[in-house]
């Protein structure tokens, strides 16, 4: 798409001014660039990957349903992409964090890349491990509603999440003060409880007071957390960002579960890794 470097080019701003007001300065250790770097390579590849399966999938599936939905009103298609977008992500993220440390700890070590920062700004968004770009279920419903014939509305979609993500993940909390005003912080907090804020997303990086990566799962759409009974709305910020215990080699990080580490440090490749036992800390967080 190509709006997409507008994005891009957003989020590098947003990063630049982050700099500028010292919100990176003194937080970054040798691991986070290395997982930044990895990431974001493995991302570049992941993603095209991931396109050309999910079109793939729907011609073979679908054969007869291409641009079947084409000519469709903007101002119906567009929101109810958008909602099933939502509705599919929160479940699946929800599914990612509650497997931490069950059965399906492999889905929970798929997003963990995402968490496992111990800070909070744009820079975050790189951190991604290339097979949760498989998993996600945005670029899956966007691909179908465009497959159907709905391109215009899977792609407002797509810039309306991506740009959402701007500004829940940046540094820069005005949401803060708003919050706190006499008259217009009763009036933010029931937006809060329909819309995602940066408050509300920045809790879920987080652990100890106002903290918890078990709740606020939405994106954009905060009263999905509501309706399911896992919307906090905090009244600060949380005591930690990231999880709790030492994280994971950031190779692993980036490319679990093609390639792991054991309780050594030694890489391996998959499936031959013993499997770890959780963390105490990583428990009790969930």
């Amino acid at each position: 798409m190509y709006f997409a470097s507008y994005l891009y080019g957003a989020t590098l701003v947003i990063a630049v001014l982050e700099i500028a007001a010292g919100r990176h300065k003194g937080i970054y250790r040798r691991d986070d660039w290395l997982v930044a770097i990895a990431c974001s390579l493995a991302t570049a590849v992941a993603r095209p990957l991931a396109a050309v399966l999910v079109a793939s999938c729907a011609y073979f599936l679908m054969p007869h349903y291409r641009n079947i939905l084409a000519g469709s009103a903007i101002w119906w298609s567009f929101p109810c992409v958008l909602l099933v977008a939502e509705l599919c992500f929160y479940w699946v993220h929800r599914l990612a964090h509650e497997a931490k440390g069950g059965r399906h700890d492999w889905l929970w070590k798929l997003h963990r890349t995402h968490h496992s920062g111990k800070f909070m700004n744009v820079g975050v968004m790189l951190r991604v491990n290339m097979f949760w770009n498989f998993v996600v279920p945005t670029p899956w419903v966007a691909g179908i509603a465009a497959y159907l014939g709905l391109g215009p509305a899977a792609a407002l979609t797509v810039v309306t999440i991506y740009g959402w993500n701007i500004i829940t993940h940046s540094n820069f909390r005005w949401d803060d003060p708003l919050r706190r005003h006499p008259v217009a912080g009763a009036m933010f907090r029931r937006l809060e409880k329909i819309l995602v804020s940066p408050g509300i997303h920045h809790t879920h990086h987080g652990y100890g007071k106002d903290g918890g990566n078990y709740r606020n799962y939405a994106v954009t759409f905060s009263f999905l957390d509501g309706v399911f009974g896992t919307l906090h709305v905090p009244s600060g910020r949380p005591w930690r960002y990231g999880v709790p215990g030492p994280n994971a080699h950031w190779v692993e990080e980036a490319l679990f579960p093609l390639i792991g580490a054991d309780s050594q440090g030694h890489l391996r490749i998959l499936p031959g890794l013993p499997r770890r036992a959780p963390h105490n800390d990583e428990l009790r967080c969930h």
